[in-house]
């Protein structure tokens, strides 16, 4: 009986919160077996517990076909030798951010923001270069209107990132949209009337943009039939993934265009968040064959995705190394075919992941079973600020910034409930819990997350247990910190939700 063996509102993923106690008295309902990855005797022997606990539990395994995720307790593996360290922030800049902008606070360095900016313009190219910023990474006007004047042009993911982007003081002939959503009648049509730029991603909508703007110039984005990415869940190229018009679909791109006498001038490609040199080579080399097919194209935009080093031992993407074979075939198709392509880039996370840090504090301590049990740092963050774990899988350094010389081994938690609140998750297993070596932490420590630039303060899970809004501060080039985006109250969250009659609710 499904009703009275899970809890009101719980589902199968919620499992790890019953007591094994529960199992003697409750049918544990079957999970597909897909979900179902390891046995309820192979649970019991990763999550260690004390003999009576295991005694009662093991009934709960004798029952047919019955079987556990392993997310529920797996085993961790073992802790980071080398303790984290700070980024850009001291002590006592991060203590003085705590105590002035309060806790949780997002925190970007403009110093290492510049520098990742004088490297994406500096990417090799043959004749010409357009570096634009995937602002959905982080959309904060500050990082906007900084970048513009360090020479970049902006990538907009959506039509209200487009005037978003606008609204920061970006100019809307350096802005590029480039959507999976049109949005409503007329949206897009707005946005390019203020003179944004657009790569289509679809025959529906190169068929729209045609109808709208007929005898003007576009950009398509095709899928090259190839893609990279550090998960499944980032590889934005290949036949499993939706983004852009499939290469193959070429006659029907070049019939559309020729029907509403639209000139591709550009072709868009970008499979995902990879660092193999030999997968971007190879995807230059299938664009520039899709670019010699369409005579009127001047420009190739090959996307961003490049890997960054969040971790130690992590390796990220060079560059130089990536972009010197690229710029040969630049010359390469030039010198074949007299036509001197301009190259464009769309670098995101590579700008700003690591010029990104989070303020927060460590709220409990707590402990499970006996020596065999785990130890547990909650934290005033979580998901509501960081998805990324949850998401992927991804791991972000973690420092307690206490000044003990002590250490000891700990899984890293958030502050909702919910079980995939995870910080430190095994690499790539969201559901997987793993264990962190960190300096001794007391409730109320000081602790610094870092590389949260990118895919954090834009893409989180907001308002989750009405938890306000994080603020942002950036730190100069002088070392201060200055306030770019407030905290939010509960007064905003709750501002657009509407009171109706009593009647309505009788």
């Amino acid at each position: 009986d499904c009703s009275r063996a899970l809890p009101a509102g719980r589902s199968h993923r919620h499992l790890p919160y019953f007591s094994l106690m529960d199992f003697a008295f409750v049918t544990v309902p079957a999970l597909p077996a897909s979900l179902a990855s390891k046995s309820a005797s192979n649970f019991l022997a990763a999550s260690r517990l004390p003999a009576q606990q295991r005694t009662v539990a093991s009934r709960a395994a004798a029952l047919p076909n019955h079987t556990m995720t392993a997310s529920a307790a797996p085993s961790a593996p073992p802790a980071t030798a080398e303790l984290d360290k700070l980024r850009f922030l001291t002590p006592a800049l991060a203590s003085e951010i705590r105590d002035r902008f309060g806790s949780p606070s997002y925190v970007y360095s403009l110093d290492l923001l510049g520098e990742n900016a004088d490297a994406a313009l500096a990417f090799p190219n043959a004749f010409g270069l357009t570096a634009r910023f995937a602002m959905k990474a982080l959309p904060n006007a500050a990082v906007l209107r900084y970048l513009t004047k360090k020479g970049m042009h902006i990538d907009a993911s959506s039509v209200h990132e487009a005037w978003r982007a606008m609204k920061a003081g970006v100019p809307p002939g350096n802005i590029t949209l480039s959507t999976q959503d049109f949005g409503a009648e007329g949206e897009v049509q707005a946005v390019v009337a203020a003179g944004v730029g657009v790569n289509v991603c679809s025959l529906e909508q190169l068929e729209i943009y045609g109808r709208s703007f007929p005898g003007t110039k576009v950009g398509v984005r095709f899928n090259p039939g190839l893609g990279s990415g550090g998960t499944s869940k980032t590889n934005v190229g290949g036949a499993g993934s939706s983004f852009g018009i499939w290469h193959e679909w070429l006659p029907q791109v070049t019939e559309i265009a020729a029907r509403h006498s639209i000139e591709i001038t550009r072709v868009h490609t970008h499979i995902g968040s990879g660092s193999d040199p030999k997968v971007w080579q190879k995807v230059a080399g299938l664009s520039l064959a899709l670019v010699d097919a369409i005579p009127s194209v001047t420009t190739l935009n090959l996307g961003g995705g490049y890997k960054v080093a969040r971790m130690p031992g992590e390796v990220p993407t060079d560059l130089a190394t990536i972009g010197a074979p690229v710029a040969d075939a630049f010359r390469d198709f030039a010198a074949r075919t007299g036509r001197e392509l301009r190259l464009e880039i769309e670098p995101g996370t590579f700008m700003v992941a690591n010029v990104g840090a989070l303020v927060c504090t460590a709220r409990d301590v707590v402990t499970t079973g006996t020596s065999a049990g785990r130890a547990f740092v909650k934290l005033d963050s979580g998901m509501t600020e960081i998805l990324r774990p949850s998401l992927y899988g991804a791991l972000h350094p973690i420092v307690v910034v206490n000044g003990s010389a002590e250490t000891q081994n700990y899984v890293v938690v958030g502050h909702c409930c919910e079980s995939g609140d995870l910080m430190t998750p095994a690499p790539g297993e969201p559901d997987v819990i793993s264990e962190r070596a960190l300096a001794k932490v007391q409730p109320g420590d000081l602790v610094v997350v870092e590389g949260v630039g990118a895919y954090c303060a834009s893409m989180s899970a907001k308002n989750y247990n009405s938890f306000p809004e994080a603020a942002e501060v950036l730190v100069d080039h002088r070392g201060e910190a200055h306030l770019i985006r407030k905290k939010q109250t509960l007064d905003q969250i709750l501002e657009n939700e509407i009171q109706v009659a009593e009647a309505v609710l009788e």
